[in-house]
Order: C-alpha cells, then structure tokens, then sequence
C-alpha cells in the first residue's frame, strides 16, 4: 500500500547523506519532498501541514548524534512522528470483557462496497484464534445477499450465524443474538448492521438503535482504504452521529497509496485497530502504528514475520523439516511444502516487504520472484511421487531425458525452466549437505542421498540452454587466438620435455 511513499521517502534521506547537523535550512528541501510525497499518497492535507510543522520544530537543532549520519537522524525525527500521528506505539486494543462478564458485543458499521460482511467473519476467526467463542448476528435484512453471505463464511470458518431472515426488525434481530450468546456463554457477539450507498439518517437511526438495543461495548467502522483521505472523513462523520470506538480499513493489499492509515486517527480523533489484508479468511491483522510506520520507511517489519511464520508453520512441520536437512534427505515434496507456507504467509511479495532491506527490489522483479514459484510449483506437481523423491530420476539413467520431456509438458513449461530448477535444487542440498558436516549431522557419515553430481548438474544446466536455441541460430564457442610467440615458447618447450 505504501510503495510509492516509500521510494519518495528513501530518495529524501539520500539528499542529506553528507550534512553533519540539521538546521533549518538543510531540512527544508527534504521537508518540502516529504510534503509532496504525504499528498502523493492521498494523505489529508490539513494533516500533512500539522505533521511537516511538528518534524520542522523537533527537527532543527538536533545535535547529530556520534555515528549516525544526518539523514539517519532526520529518519529517527520522521519515524517518531508517523507513529504518533497513526496513535503511538502499540496502537488501541478491543476492549474484550474477562470471562464471567457476560458477552463482549461488537458493533460493524460501514457502507456497501467496503468489504463489512466479510471482516466479521475475519474478525470472528481471528478471536476464534485467540480461544475466544464468536456468535455472527445478520442484520442486513435490505440486501438477502448479505446474510447469505453470512452464513456461508460463518460455516467456513466454524463459527455460529444468527439470523430471522429479511423480515425481522435490525434491533431486535441483534438483541436476541446478545440473548443467544448470554444463554450458551458465547464470549463475543459480532453484529454485522446494513450498510447504504451514503450516509443518511435512516442509516444513523438504525444504528443508534441498535447500539442501544444490544449494549454495544465496540463499534467498527469498516472502510476502503482505497477510498484515501475520504476514509478518514467518513470515520469522523460517523463518529459524530454514533460514537464509534475505532475503525477497521479494508483492502490494504491493494493498489491504495496508503493515504487512509495516516489520516483517520488525526482527523476523526478514533484509532485503527484491523487491516484487512488480502482475501482471504486470516488476512486481518492487528493495526500497531510502529509496525506501519517501518514499513513506510522500507525498514521492514520483522515481528509481523516472525507472527506470521509460527501461525503459518506449525512446531511438529518445523522439527520435521529440521530433520530433512539434517539428515540430508530434503527432497521435491520439501520444496513443494516450503513454497505452499510461503504462500500461507502472504507470497513472496508479501514476505520481502517485511524483510528489512528489500525496499530495494521493485515490483517488477518481485513479480519475476513470484512467477519463478509459480513455475517451479507447476513442475514439481508435474513429477510422479518417485521423481519427487529422488530427483536423481530426471538426470541420471537411460529413461532421465524421457522423464524431463514428459514433466515439461505435463506443466506446460519449456525445458529450461527445468533445468533449472534442478539446478538450483541441486545447489541448495550442496549448500545444505556443507551445513550439516559443519554441525555433526549424518551427511557428515553418508552424504546425500540422493545426491545430484556437479557433471549431471552442469550437463543437464548446458542441455537447457542449448534447447533454448532456436533453429539456425547455433552458438558455436569462439577460438581464442593465441600470439605466434607464446605458441612458439610452447612448441620449444614441448621438444625438450620430449
């Protein structure tokens, strides 16, 4: 959501690499590109002066401290107060009631479009993670789609729905799914209210009713976070008509330029507390201001990561895949379980945003990462569970070419890509074979097995890119000339070895 921003940002600290100081006169270009780059992003420009005027005064005057550069400085300056202006560190919690309380009621408002249905069934699964029981409550009785929509997710997910259809009263509707969740010990009740195409006092009526009517202790606003400074002005229009306790910005995976995270909390004065992130059911995350404002800055954010590796990779698939390396046994079906987690936690291009120092790799080239997977994946799944196992198979003996030609046109792939991919997967178990005689593992005593020889490598590496040619356009290797004395020195020692 914030690549353009990104790279505006990473240009403005280039521009001060070699000041010692900030004063108000070095900082006032670079100020005046983070100005552009904020409005660029859609950010509310009330809001851009008011942050521009509190880095300006925090900003001059600080003495460079020993070792860091100034535009290092003028990043610790920046960063300090994107997370301020986004609700500082940590960011706002649910307020969830301790067992016993009875059930905690969260309200979702928002208008059609923003994706609300769906994020209370992401937010049903992601209290469902946090051991907490969730009931959904359908409101909606304007649009039949939306409870239908309702059940199929809370079916999905495992999580009750409770509905009277389209001819129930809103209001009513939810005070007896809070009843419902009273009677079984439900811990959260998650209403999800009708939405319109604009705000209008039917709307506003029908949600303080139903704020009233169930007590709500949460209310969300859902908005599109493509929709920029306009999502921060709905979250303060609705504000003043219901009282909402924060908001929830959907789609933030998209082609959004991020404008929305950094006005909502400064001009409705209500925090963030989810990101909806992709399509899927898991893709809501918490909203932490810090873990945002790293991202911005292209330095990564390392603890989502690691949050997202222990959700997506679990302790017993971690200590087997251990084993495989170290016991040298890392086959095409390893490959292929490391490439499906790698998607379960967003993708490669997901992943590398969160890597710090890969705001350095463009788009294009995370496309080309995500592509080269893509391929290899269709490859593997080409391959009989044999192959897969012992990859030896597609190299080595009469029937190896047969083989290659049969798994290249079974993933409708050329026989480069195959070659390849064996040739990379021969390098990583080289690498990993080097790893395991360093630590004492058992490719110390008996090596890999199978183990791909560096001649099969090489030759099968020669074969790709001869078939890559096309016809009549052979490579031949260029002779090099070699100069009439050396060959004559050459010749004359050859005689008196003779």
């Amino acid at each position: 959501a914030f690549g353009t921003l990104t790279d505006r940002l990473n240009g403005v600290w280039a521009a001060l690499k070699d000041e010692d100081d900030l004063s108000a006169e070095n900082i006032k270009a670079p100020l005046k590109d983070i100005r552009r780059a904020l409005l660029e992003a859609d950010v509310s420009l009330p809001v851009v002066r008011r942050f521009i005027k509190s880095v300006e005064a925090k900003a001059v005057g600080v003495k460079v401290t020993k070792g860091v550069n100034a535009s290092q400085q003028l990043t610790k300056v920046v960063a300090d107060e994107l997370c301020e202006l986004m609700g500082g560190f940590g960011g706002d919690k649910l307020a969830l009631k301790d067992e016993g309380e009875g059930p905690t009621v969260i309200l979702m408002a928002g208008l059609q479009g923003v994706g609300k249905t769906t994020a209370c069934g992401k937010l049903s699964l992601f209290l469902k993670k946090q051991n907490k029981t969730a009931l959904l409550v359908a409101t909606d009785v304007y649009r039949p789609a939306a409870i239908d929509q309702l059940k199929k997710l809370g079916e999905q997910i495992g999580v009750p729905v409770y509905d009277e259809g389209v001819d129930g009263n809103p209001p009513e509707i939810a005070a007896k799914g809070v009843q419902k969740a009273k009677d079984e010990g439900i811990d959260v009740v998650i209403v999800d209210t009708a939405g319109r195409l604009t705000i209008d006092e039917q709307l506003m009526g029908e949600l303080k009713a139903t704020k009233l009517a169930t007590g709500a202790d949460e209310t969300l606003l859902v908005v599109d976070a493509m929709t920029g400074q306009e999502a921060a002005t709905l979250t303060a229009a609705f504000n003043d008509a219901v009282e909402i306790t924060g908001a929830v910005l959907t789609k933030m995976d998209g082609d959004t330029r991020g404008g929305a995270a950094l006005s909502v909390r400064e001009v409705s004065g209500k925090p963030i507390k989810f990101t909806g992130v992709g399509e899927k059911m898991d893709a809501l995350e918490p909203f932490y201001p810090e873990r945002m404002t790293s991202r911005i800055l292209g330095m990564g954010d390392v603890v989502t990561l690691v949050e997202r590796a222990q959700e997506a990779v679990k302790e017993e698939q971690a200590n087997q895949m251990r084993d495989k390396i170290m016991s040298a046994t890392f086959d095409f079906n390893d490959f292929l379980t490391q490439m499906e987690m790698m998607q379960n936690m967003g993708g490669m291009g997901g992943l590398m945003k969160m890597m710090p120092g890969a705001n350095g790799m463009s788009d294009r080239e995370m496309q080309e990462a995500e592509k080269s997977l893509k391929v290899a994946q269709s490859l593997i799944m080409s391959m009989t569970p044999q192959e897969r196992q012992f990859p030896d198979m597609l190299v080595a003996g009469a029937s190896a070419e047969s083989r290659r030609q049969r798994v290249v046109r079974g993933a409708g792939r050329a026989d480069r890509d195959l070659a390849n991919l064996i040739v990379m997967f021969g390098g990583m178990r080289v690498k990993m074979q080097k790893m395991t005689e360093q630590m004492g593992g058992a490719a110390a005593d008996v090596g890999l097995t199978p183990q791909l020889s560096a001649d099969d490598l090489n030759a099968l590496a020669m074969e790709g890119v001869r078939k890559n040619v096309s016809p009549g356009m052979v490579r031949r290797q260029k002779v090099k000339k070699v100069p009439k004395a050396e060959a004559k020195k050459a010749e004359e020692v050859g005689v008196e070895r003779a």
